[in-house]
């Protein structure tokens, strides 16, 4: 079964995005697919924070510490994003969104 309710990771991408990314939201919302798109990111937020907190912790890293270095390590892949004034780094992130682009 597909989520589909934002979860911490999805409600937080969504205020991030609305505060530093509004042309992006509005454009996700003329489009019909910012909540799709909200769900996918936390979706994978969720899956790569796992994966990499699991590996960490098997390399001997506590448990809490892997989590914290692991957040790091994939907050600003599908949450955090750049700020619209940073063009040039926000790039390949609109193009690991294709809906934007079609």
């Amino acid at each position: 079964m597909t989520e589909t309710t934002l979860t911490q990771f999805g409600l937080m991408a969504e205020k991030h995005w609305r505060e530093f990314l509004p042309k992006m939201v509005r454009e996700m919302e003329a489009k019909g697919i910012l909540h799709q798109m909200l769900l996918e990111a936390q979706e994978k937020t969720g899956d790569e924070l796992e994966k990499i907190w699991r590996q960490l912790n098997r390399e001997g890293i506590p448990a809490d510490q892997a989590y914290r270095m692991a957040w790091e390590m994939v907050r600003e892949k599908y949450i955090l994003l750049p700020p619209e004034n940073h063009q040039d780094q926000i790039i390949e992130t609109i193009i690991g969104f294709p809906h934007l682009t079609a």
